[in-house]
């Protein structure tokens, strides 16, 4: 189920694409990114709508995938 992130609290938000890239195995190739960077570049990936929140109810998790990549 895609959840709308406007319809998430900002402070939330931000944690979510916090732990998302701080997960092991983000990759941003081989330029060094600060994490406000990270978060910025994400954000504004859900934002464009490039990006969306996804929760499933099967496993009970949140996980921002990239539209084009959902089947």
């Amino acid at each position: 189920m895609i959840i709308p992130w406007q319809q998430i609290a900002a402070e939330t938000l931000d944690n979510l694409i916090k732990e998302f890239v701080l997960r092991e195995g983000t990759d941003y190739g081989d330029t060094e990114w600060s994490l406000d960077d990270k978060v910025a570049h994400v954000k504004a990936q859900l934002e464009s709508g490039d990006a969306v929140i996804v929760f499933s109810e099967l496993h009970e998790t949140v996980d921002i995938q990239l539209r084009r990549s959902m089947k």
